[in-house]
């Protein structure tokens, strides 16, 4: 299927060996983002001016982190379990770091994580199928006031939109993958990439589906991160196959 032609993008950073498998990030500021990857516990402030790790954080083992997102000076962090980590003020040497569990699973194998600032509270979607719903995928919202997930999705993505006709799977979970999530800073929209067919879901505020862009598989090999400056410039990751991982400046023109 064509990719769609209204995705440019405008800048690209290549990341060292160490986050090929780069999995997340967030914007911490001009050329400054916060990265982790598939396999260690650890956040990394890379700086794409000076291209290189300015710090590294230890928060946990070695496990599948998925996901990562600020909140003030600190940070969360999601594994594919459900299991979300805080990193408390990432500016000391040594955070203090908090374990919550939640009632995801690693069957639901959560990947996206992203702050819902307006909400005060984390959303968390899943890739793997949803239980007792195939025609559905839920985001759920982590309260950040009462450290709870919300045991129902607070929004679903409804695999049977027209939308989606135009895709060809025999598998209903197979239309839609999420592997990121994050709340557009201005517009609210929210914005959910796949990285196993590549391609950009973009729902509103109440969670309807706005449009599906399909990605260059050329440019985006693998899009796994999704964060958003404060004025709405997007950046996407994408974990290396024989190429380095690399974060991506990305406009995406009227729809």
């Amino acid at each position: 299927m064509a990719a769609s032609s209204n995705v440019q993008v405008t800048d690209k950073w290549d990341m060292p060996a160490i986050l090929k498998e780069v999995s997340g990030i967030a914007y911490l500021g001009p050329d400054r983002f916060a990265c982790v990857q598939d396999e260690a516990g650890i956040i990394f402030i890379y700086n794409t001016a000076t291209s290189s790790i300015e710090k590294q954080i230890t928060f946990g083992g070695s496990g599948d982190y998925e996901g990562i997102t600020i909140t003030g000076k600190s940070a969360y962090v999601v594994s594919s379990d459900g299991k979300l980590y805080e990193i408390e003020d990432l500016e000391q040497d040594e955070p203090n770091v908090k374990t919550y569990a939640t009632s995801l699973t690693a069957e639901q194998n959560v990947e996206g994580l992203c702050y819902d600032k307006k909400q005060n509270r984390l959303l968390l979607a899943i890739k793997g199928a949803e239980v007792n719903d195939p025609d559905n995928k839920g985001i759920y919202a982590f309260d950040l006031q009462s450290k709870k997930l919300n045991s129902e999705p607070v929004y679903k993505i409804n695999l049977r939109d027209p939308v989606f006709a135009r895709l060809s799977s025999k598998k209903t979970n197979a239309i839609m993958q999420p592997s990121e999530i994050n709340v557009h800073p201005v517009t609210g929209d929210i914005y959910v990439t796949e990285a196993t067919k590549p391609k950009l879901l973009i729902l509103d505020n109440s969670g309807e589906i706005k449009n599906l862009l399909i990605l260059n598989s050329s440019e985006f090999s693998q899009p796994e991160g999704l964060t958003f400056s404060p004025t709405g410039d997007l950046f996407i990751s994408n974990e290396g196959k024989k190429e380095a991982g690399n974060i991506l400046k990305v406009e995406i023109s009227e729809l």
